[in-house]
């Protein structure tokens, strides 16, 4: 610390400035002291080389390059005449050091930073200049311009453009090159006096690496020279690379100190979707300068890159990075488990444990002179019987000599101490004042009161430390931080997660409050005093020297010598503080306390080397004699002999063999089958008062009514989180970068990942196969016959997993239509790099597997990782979008039930809310006299490992409480003082839960021992007393080994199998599920649970041996959540919000609304039955059964009963408002705590009579569960039924619940969750709050392979969801250098995620397996529905009931006869039913039936029969299909270029319109060679037309013309498919305001353009114009045909109209007529068929059948071609049909209105029958799709047809729709008004005038043509009841009229476009002779005068 001089002043000036500074400090008024001493005038860190040769920082930036070349002379440009020279001055003359304007008040413009020059003639001063800050680096390094800008502050002169030139003028007398890296150094600023002082060193990317190596060294606890490891094999390099916090090692630490960038390069972070800079609060400086800043003993490597990069030089290639890649096969072990910064303060550094060697160099202060040492007395460990720990605090450590080995150190502290005062930039820059961190002395002072209210059993934690730090500097800065926070969240979306300040300060008590504001700042000689005064509140626990203690080596002696006297026996804790005047306060705290050394020594082991320690314990025989010392019972004898005299007494056991003895008094480290007892073995014995099992539950008197296995449904809940899984995957589909596309897919196959636990993989195998979910994907039955099959589709990951994932990548490269789905569960488990892996490859397989190139480029692998413990993935650089989270819903919001489960989740929360009830024994506790039995032996045994005491002595219990409850020792009625009550409650309901059972069911109790080696010796010596005892047959007891499968005795298999009624003489158990009910004890081993479920007949988790070191979050969570439950719905009581619930609604503003989905399930409007045709499984959950409805408390209830009937109550404390997931904390606001017994009547308790007759061997608490469950029973309605419970992730059975009187103590415990007793370490931490209200282990480190990004970080809040977890993790946590997103870093973006990577959380248990198994049915069903189609499926309309006998043509006649169709007649009759709306055209031959109101045309989409048709191969596709076959054929893909496309007008005249009629054609270059120009690239002439007799393969000769609106996405105009292949010519009529749209959507077709004044036009006038058009281009290729020498009549003349929405084709098979099929075909083959018909030429029109599903089936005389009406695909002959034209002004029946004139004008019409077309339901767009707009508004109104009209002249609301709609629809809806005669009249209809107008469906039209030589209907006879004339020509006379006989008082309506022409009309037809007028009979359109509205006339005949 400091410079050369280690803190002594160089000059007198110096000397006085600097007291003058100190003076104004201490008479300041600010609350945290700030020592200007360290800040102003020392230097930072140095570096200290080998040999002891010191190198300050301007040394070796001057050094110039890393080469041993001497540097290059530098000659400075000789200063001008008369010029200063001084150093320190400029060249005018003025003073520059700062030392002299530090209170001048000085001018720095706008944008300019003031920056200390370091010059190499002043080393102790600094000169002062100002400096545009675009040209200085950011805090991380970066974003600094080249060049230089710069101002003088002495003379004022401004604009100096190059740094040669301004050290010139600045006197810097340089002998190197100046470079602005080397002598701008520090940022200045200006503190509370006013003084301008040095700040942080500016952060020149040069030096950044150099000082985050110098930190990482110090904050990872890394041993320096001081401190070398004895032993350096059993150093650990590699995990060198935590942030802040220690490594775990076991012996030492190599002396490489490479150190992830993981603070400084922590990249920006994502807020609420925003990419945003990261905030700087996330990154603490690189440097730090502040108080108590140690000096820093630096290892002799390479301390960063060259200033030149040499040739051979790389980034990577320092000594220290070669260290680290040294020690990867080392890391195998601990990569997962290395303490993080939150971890125990006991998670100190191993590294530094056995050797502290010393060293005469390498110390930076003369504080603690290195020649010091400490020397460690002989036999401490044996003398104290403890291991102290010495935590190093401010300044070096002096060497610790002799007996180093009883003596641990840990840099823990020292690390918190550094972080807390490394302040971001952003807050020591901001404002005038800027914000100063912690000084050293308040630290040290607040240490030593969080080490005071410390209880004598607790082990200090860092985070509690660090919050106490935070929430002093916060409250010191209060107003600062508030001022900059709130001018940085008026720039910010969303919420910012800044600092906040904490309720309370946790941990701190009142009356050791912080100083407040009004104190003076603490200084050095204050501080031992107060540190006492504080230590003195707690007596002898913390012991404070101080006053006499000159130096750390002299308080360390002093520490030794009483801790020897034994004058700390009562001591927990030493602080030592060393306070000497010009020097920096120093301190270390050393733990004397023998249980909380004993904590930190085991918590500075890996998890991995703490179970090997056990293990080596046990293997050496150092256990024995513990194992002996409690095997005796004192003055109750021996243990083994009273097990051998009840083995001997016992008949049917035999006696145990000295081996077996010998064999449970050795424990071994290993568990193998023959470990156990045979089969045989167990059958052979049984207890003499209870029956075999096998005859109990073979034959029963009295079976058990109330077991029934019930398989899973799928859960509300989970169909939800499978929709919202599903809607994700569309949304990735559905976004531009186009990074899925589901439409290319045919088919979902899949590979589910879980970790290498044996029953996880079964368990998972089981769930897959009931599910349903593989015959779903498609998979035959008799493929899948076997549940073996199934394991094909799950793989453990091990070594095995490789082979496997190579395979599906293979396959999925073969197969890109099949979309792969790799489900990662159990997703937490392993998330190691590659590049530290353990040799033998079990870790960091998910790495090399799941982020291999290979898989993240296949576009069709999709990933999904499934893990209940997110927030290792969650990180800065993790590869999951946070819009890719998917987080469990609550099922709760604001006390409603939104999914109406019957089930409730019962977590960690609802556990927690047990133990604030208060009224009844909560779920959730610890065993005091277990807890006080492990401390009296653990002071006895001071070198046993914890677990293998606790072990001991649980093993211990449980072996007393069986011999007591067996009744087969004589003295067990004095056992009962050797076990804890909770160990013998256990044991008894164990026993006794199966002689209550007629069937024998029974509980589970889980044992929980992570040490394999203790699990397998607690498995043996549990299985010898049970066997001595003779009690085989009652409870078996299973060794739980993840790499090994569930094993169980034959008995209790065929118990199981009898239970389940299987049948199978081979099947066994293979899941914990599976042992539903049967009594036992499951001894479950292993690090970590690897998501193994258990069955919901789990009573007891008993946790009591699970570590307390390792408090990450995950840790915690993961082993609390092996006892989350299910509980039936039906037991909330009312207004109660039930277990699991939320009280907080979510923000609707959230960056995600995956946290509630309770809009999907309404909407989606399925239920799960509706949903699922097959039964679901729900899977990660269990099974449950009521809760009681009704209990109180009693003072006489036991506490067993208590026990049994624990009801959650509304109080919640949970983390995740909205849901469980991520985490079982959740939190509700305004907490209140309710006795549960409000509310419930009283329990009816039995009498002692009733008690004896239950037998004698029945405990009384047992009797009273019994009693009140039949009480319970009883008061529920008999004829209510049993609604049967589901299961959501166990396979478990439920009761039946019908009987009321349950008999079954398993039945009755379904209701009720399991009990958890915990240690009373782990209890005490989860159950404490901090200071927002969360639980106290929320704020530990989510993970251990994370660190936190800063520890200026806000808490959690109580009120944040799911999502904003996810990014308060995102924003604040950085993942370590093993861990495998740390490869994901990209430089200069933080958003590099995965595209096609989801993740899914939800608490344990809840149901996640059953919602993943799940959405892969919904997509794979979803990928199918993509691939089928709504299809219009009516039945043809208006058909007659009598058959005719005629037979035109043959049924299999390919082609029709001229001849023969001329003889057919033609029906008049609509049968199309999309017009089942409009008037029937009068036919003499058809008798309509009777039908009733139809429904009008606005209601037909939602009416009209669809059927879902799987699409074909030859199907027509919209713009959202885009394979690889018609990319080129689309144009639009990306990969492709965009086609470039020419507009071309042309120009045709139209007698009809009476003007030229001008088109555009926007034709691609790859489609011009279909027209002729008059040059390449000139005129556009005409469409190019093949020849009659031309014919080829693959072209089709007509061109296609699909006139469309409204759906240019939507349009089926993809026709590549349906043309195989052919080429065509397809044209796009579209309007001209569509132009662009179309042409974006579809840029390689071409576009027919109409006029614009047919904007507004229908139908008829696109096909007016295409017709016309078409007409037109005919005759121009005739002329063009001539002149090349063809005949013109050989030009083909056929067009195809078709409709926008023909998506398929189908043709009957002619060779199957017996029974018609149909098939589908191309379209190729229909119009090649078609326009190969002999004699088309002479057919006007021609068309085909619309489908239907009816088909042909049912057809008794099946006739191929018939003439009739044609609609939707047409084929046109323009030639033939040259003066017909389409009515250009029509909007409906258009096509019905050209069919009658084309036939009334002799024109043959015919319709190919053995064709059919599919028509697709398009709800958007199209021609039909007009809404009727006022004029004065753009919105819908609800006028009424009624008002379509109005009497000319007056005022009206006049409509904006075009006035030939508004009168077509006025006909439509008020026919019957205005043809009142003509109404359901079929005999006498309304004759129409050479127009089909749609006069309703109730009205019948009989249309006859005007024209000479016309063919019309017979009339001779017929008497009409109107008549209407719709714009008459001259045809029309009155002769004509006079031909036609109507009723009397018949109505006549005549139409023209104005009053002038209606008059006429009127007049020329002579209509008055027998047509009566009136002056109200005139009407008008409701049109404005400038939108020309029609008129019309009506009249009655007189």
């Amino acid at each position: 610390m400091g410079n050369s001089y280690a803190g002594q002043l160089r000059s007198a000036r110096f000397e006085e400035v600097l007291h003058n500074s100190i003076e104004a400090s201490l008479r300041s008024n600010t609350v945290v002291p700030r020592p200007v001493f360290s800040q102003l005038y020392l230097e930072t860190e140095q570096l200290f080389m080998q040999d002891g040769r010191t190198f300050n920082d301007d040394e070796e930036d001057e050094d110039g390059s890393e080469s041993n070349s001497p540097p290059i002379p530098y000659q400075m440009k000789p200063p001008p005449d008369g010029c200063c020279t001084t150093d320190g001055f400029c060249q005018a003359g003025k003073d520059l050091r700062l030392s002299s304007l530090a209170s001048e008040n000085l001018d720095v413009p706008p944008g300019f930073m003031p920056v200390g020059v370091k010059s190499p003639s002043l080393p102790d001063n600094l000169l002062v200049c100002a400096v545009d800050r675009r040209f200085l680096p950011d805090e991380r390094g970066r974003n600094a311009l080249l060049g230089f800008s710069g101002n003088c502050l002495g003379c004022g002169e401004k604009g100096f453009r190059y740094f040669t030139e301004f050290s010139n003028h600045i006197n810097l007398k340089l002998s190197t090159q100046p470079k602005k890296q080397k002598h701008l150094k520090y940022h200045l600023y200006r503190n509370n006096q006013g003084m301008l002082v040095k700040g942080a060193p500016i952060c020149w990317r040069g030096n950044d690496v150099r000082i985050r190596q110098i930190r990482a060294s110090l904050s990872e606890g890394h041993l320096t020279l001081d401190e070398r490891p004895s032993n350096p094999a059993l150093a650990n390099p590699a995990l060198a690379n935590s942030a802040l916090a220690h490594p775990s090692h076991t012996a030492g630490s190599a002396t490489g100190s490479h150190a992830e960038p993981q603070t400084a390069d922590a990249p920006t972070t994502l807020i609420n979707g925003n990419h945003t800079a990261a905030s700087s609060i996330a990154q603490p400086p690189l440097s730090q300068s502040g108080p108590g800043r140690p000096s820093v003993t630096g290892p002799p490597t390479n301390a960063g890159p060259p200033k030149k990069r040499h040739k051979g030089w790389s980034p990577d290639s320092s000594a220290n990075t070669l260290t680290e890649c040294a020690g990867k096969s080392a890391q195998s072990s601990l990569s997962l488990s290395t303490l993080s910064v939150t971890s125990v303060i006991t998670n100190g550094a191993r590294s530094e444990t056995t050797a502290v060697q010393s060293s005469s160099r390498g110390s930076a202060s003369q504080l603690s002179p290195p020649e010091v040492s400490v020397t460690v007395p002989d036999q401490l460990l044996h003398t104290c019987r403890l291991q102290p720990v010495i935590f190093k605090g401010h300044g070096p450590l002096p060497q610790l000599t002799g007996n180093t080995n009883d003596v641990l150190i840990s840099s823990l502290l020292q690390s918190c101490y550094l972080s807390s005062q490394t302040l971001p930039r952003v807050y020591q820059h901001y404002g005038p004042s800027p914000i100063q961190p912690l000084s050293a002395e308040m630290q040290i002072l607040l240490t030593v009161y969080y080490l005071v209210q410390l209880g004598t059993e607790q082990v200090p934690l860092i985070e509690d430390l660090e919050q106490i730090f935070m929430r002093s500097w916060r409250e010191s800065h209060l107003s600062e931080i508030r001022q900059f926070q709130q001018s940085q969240t008026q720039g910010t979306q969303g919420r910012h997660y800044g600092i906040e300040v904490p309720a309370s300060l946790p941990g701190l008590p009142q009356h050791l409050s912080l100083p407040p504001q009004s104190q003076q700042p603490l200084t050095p000689s204050q501080l031992p005093w107060l540190a006492q005064l504080a230590a003195s509140s707690c007596g002898e626990g913390v012991v404070v020297l101080g006053e006499d203690v000159k130096s750390l080596a002299q308080g360390l002696l002093q520490m030794f010598s009483r801790l020897v006297d034994g004058r700390f026996e009562n001591t927990n804790y030493v602080v030592i503080i060393v306070t000497s005047p010009g020097q920096e306060t120093q301190s270390c705290v050393v733990v004397t306390g023998k249980h909380q050394c004993r904590a930190l020594a085991e918590s500075m082991f890996s998890p991995n080397e703490g179970l090997k320690e056990i293990s080596h314990q046990l293997h050496t025989g150092a256990a024995q004699e513990l194992i002996h010392y409690c095997n005796s019972l004192g003055q109750d004898g021996n243990m083994d002999f009273l097990l051998d005299s009840a083995s001997v007494e016992h008949e049917a056991s035999p006696p145990s063999s000295s081996r077996a003895l010998a064999e449970e008094k050795t424990p071994k480290t290993t568990n193998s089958p023959k470990d156990r007892p045979s089969p045989k073995d167990l059958q052979t014995s049984s207890l003499k008062d209870t029956p075999s099992p096998k005859e109990t539950a073979s034959s029963p008197k009295t079976p058990c009514l109330e077991y029934r296995v019930e398989w899973r449904e799928v859960r509300p809940i989970q169909l939800a989180v499978a929709r919202k899984l599903l809607s994700h995957v569309c949304a990735i589909a559905d976004s531009s970068t186009q990074n899925l596309d589901l439409g290319s897919f045919n088919r979902v196959s899949f590979l589910i990942l879980v970790p290498p636990s044996e029953v996880s993989f079964q368990q998972t195998v089981l769930h897959l196969w009931s599910s349903g979910v593989l015959q779903e994907l498609g998979s035959s039955e008799q493929e899948f016959a076997s549940q073996r099959e199934a394991e094909r589709y799950v793989v453990k990951m091990d070594q095995s997993a490789q082979s496997r994932i190579d395979k599906l990548l293979q396959e999925a490269q073969s197969n890109s239509y099949t979309l792969y789905i790799l489900v990662h569960d159990h997703a937490h488990w392993d998330i190691s790099s590659t590049f530290y892996s353990s040799t033998d490859g079990s870790l960091g397989l998910v790495d090399r597997l799941l982020n291999s190139r290979q898989v993240k480029d296949a576009t069709n692998i999709l990933i999904l990782h499934v893990t209940s413990f997110p927030f290792a993935l969650q990180t800065q650089c993790t590869r999951i979008s946070p819009y890719n989270e998917i987080h469990w819903p609550s099922a709760f919001s604001n006390d409603v039930d939104l999914y109406h489960e019957r089930t409730r989740y019962f977590g960690v929360s609802e556990l927690l809310e047990s133990t604030r009830s208060g009224s009844s024994l909560p779920l959730m506790r610890y065993d005091s006299s277990f807890e006080s039995m492990t401390s009296t032996l653990e002071e006895r045994f001071p070198k046993l490992h914890s677990a293998v005491i606790r072990t001991t002595v649980l093993v211990q219990q449980y072996c007393v409480a069986l011999m007591a409850a067996s009744g087969k020792i004589s003295s067990s009625h004095n056992l009962h003082k050797h076990t804890s009550v909770e160990t013998m409650e256990i044991v008894q309901s164990l026993l006794t839960a199966v002689q209550q059972c007629p069937t024998r069911h029974g509980h589970m109790v889980l044992l929980r021992i992570p040490s394999l080696a203790l699990a397998a010796w607690a498995h043996r010596r549990l299985s010898r007393v049970r066997r001595q005892l003779g009690m085989e047959d009652s409870f078996e007891i299973i060794l739980g080994n993840p790499s090994q499968a569930l094993t169980i005795g034959q008995t209790f298999t065929d118990q199981i199998k009898i239970w389940l009624k299987i049948q199978d003489a081979e099947w066994v158990p293979h899941t914990y599920l599976e042992l539903e009910a049967l009594p036992c004890i499951l001894i479950l081993s292993g690090t970590e649970p690897l998501g193994e479920s258990l069955p919901r007949s789990l009573k007891y988790c008993d946790l009591r041996v699970i570590s307390c070191s390792y408090l990450q979050r995950t840790t915690l969570e993961q082993e609390l959540g092996l006892a989350a439950y299910l509980v039936k719905a039906e037991s909330r009581p009312p207004h109660d919000p039930g277990p699991g619930s939320d009280l907080i609604e979510s923000d609707p503003e959230k960056l995600s609304s995956t946290d509630n989905e309770e809009e999907e399930a309404q909407e989606n409007g399925d239920s799960p039955s509706q949903s699922s045709q097959s039964v679901q499984p729900c899977p990660d959950s269990k099974t449950v059964d009521p809760l009681p409805s009704r209990i109180t408390t009693s003072p006489n209830v036991p506490k067993e009963t208590l026990d049994n009937v624990q009801s959650p109550s509304k109080a919640q404390v949970q983390l995740q408002p909205q849901t469980s997931s991520q985490s079982y904390f959740q939190t509700t606001p305004n907490f209140q705590s309710q006795p549960q017994v409000q509310g419930y009547p009283h329990v009816q308790l039995i009498s002692q009579q009733q008690t004896q007759l239950q037998g004698q061997s029945q405990p009384v608490s047992q009797t009273n569960i019994q009693s009140y469950n039949q009480t319970a029973t009883q008061q529920q309605p008999a004829s209510q039924p049993q609604n049967p419970s589901k299961s959501a992730s166990s396979d478990s059975s439920s009761p039946r619940a019908s009987s009321p009187n349950l008999s079954c103590s398993w039945a009755r415990g379904l209701s009720r969750p399991p009990s958890v007793l915990l240690p009373r370490a782990l209890y005490d931490i989860i159950t404490a709050s901090d200071s927002s209200g969360l639980p106290r282990c929320t704020s530990f480190l989510p993970h251990i392979s994370v660190a936190w990004a800063s520890s200026f970080r806000p808490l959690l809040s109580k009120m944040m969801t799911c999502t904003e977890q996810s990014l308060y993790y995102r924003q604040w946590t950085v993942p370590r250098s093993y861990h495998m997103d740390n490869s994901n870093r990209t430089e200069g973006r933080t958003d590099n995620f995965h595209p096609r990577r989801l993740l899914l959380s939800g608490p344990p248990q809840v149901g996640k397996t059953g919602a993943y198994l799940h959405f892969l049915g919904l997509l794979s069903r979803m990928l199918i529905r993509l691939m089928e189609v709504d299809i219009y499926d009516d039945e043809d309309i208006h058909c007659t009931a009598e058959a005719e006998g005629v037979q035109y043509h043959p049924p299999n006649a390919p082609w029709p006869n001229t001849e023969v169709i001329k003889t057919m007649p033609f029906d008049y009759t609509v049968h199309d039913p999309k017009y089942d709306d409009i008037s029937i055209v009068y036919c003499p031959g058809f008798k309509p039936r009777a039908d009733g109101n139809p429904v009008r045309q606005e209601d037909v989409y939602l009416r009209r029969r669809t059927s879902r048709i799987k699409l074909s191969k030859y199907a027509a596709y919209n713009t959202y299909h885009h394979c690889e076959q018609c990319h080129q054929y689309l144009g639009f893909n990306p990969r492709y270029q965009m086609y470039e496309s020419t507009l071309h007008a042309f120009t045709f005249t139209h007698l009809l319109l009476g003007e030229d009629i001008q088109l555009y054609f926007i034709i691609p270059k790859s489609k011009e060679h279909y027209f002729s120009f008059s040059q390449p690239g000139g005129q556009l002439e005409s469409m190019r037309l093949p020849l009659t007799s031309d014919w080829s393969p693959d072209c089709i000769k007509s061109p296609i013309f699909t006139p469309t609106t409204g759906r240019h996405e939507h349009g089926l105009f993809n026709l590549y498919h349906a043309m195989d292949g052919a080429s065509h010519l397809h044209i796009l009529v579209v309007k001209e305001y569509e132009m662009a749209v179309y042409k974006k959507y579809w840029p390689n077709h071409i576009m027919l353009v109409l006029p614009t004044v047919f904007n507004g036009a229908g139908i008829g006038a696109a096909h007016f114009l295409i017709k016309e058009l078409s007409y037109h281009n005919l005759e121009l290729e005739r002329s063009r045909r001539v002149e090349g020498g063809s005949p013109s009549v050989d030009v083909w003349p056929f067009i195809i109209l078709a409709d926008d929405s023909c998506v398929m084709w189908n043709a009957v098979d002619n060779d199957k007529l017996s029974c018609p099929a149909e098939r589908a075909v191309s379209l190729k083959q229909v119009l090649q068929h078609m326009e190969a018909c002999p004699d088309l030429a002479q057919y006007g029109l021609c068309g085909i059948r619309k489908w239907n599903s009816r088909g042909v089936t049912g057809v008794k005389q099946w006739e191929p071609f018939s003439r009739g009406h044609v609609h939707d695909f047409l084929l046109l002959n323009v030639d033939r049909s040259q003066n017909v034209q389409y009515d250009q002004n029509r909007f409906t029946c258009h096509d019905v209105d050209f069919t009658l004139r084309l036939h009334s004008a002799g024109l043959l019409v015919c319709r190919f029958n053995n064709f059919s077309v599919m028509k697709k339901q398009i709800a958007i767009g199209g021609y039909r799709a007009f809404i009727i707009k006022t004029k004065m508004t753009d919105v819908s109104t609800s006028v009424g047809p009624s008002q379509y009209i109005c009497a000319p002249d007056s005022k009206h609301l006049f409509l904006a729709s075009p006035a030939q709609l508004l009168l077509e629809k006025y006909l439509q809806h008020t026919s019957q008004k205005l043809f009142p005669l003509s109404t359901k009249n079929y005999t006498h209809p309304v004759l129409s005038v050479d127009c089909y107008l749609n006069l309703g469906p109730e009205v019948t039209v009989c249309f006859v043509s005007s024209r000479p030589h016309c063919i019309n209907i017979s009339t001779a006879g017929l008497l009409f009841s109107g008549l209407l004339l719709c714009f008459p020509d001259t045809f029309v006379t009155s002769g004509f009229l006079k031909k036609f006989t109507f009723l009397k008082g018949a109505t006549l309506c005549v139409i023209s476009a104005d009053r002038s022409s209606l008059r006429q009309t009127v007049g020329r037809l002579e209509l008055e002779e027998q047509w009566r007028f009136r002056l109200s009979d005139e009407f008008q359109t409701a049109n404005a005068k400038e939108d020309r509205p029609l008129f019309f006339l009506t009249g009655k005949h007189i």
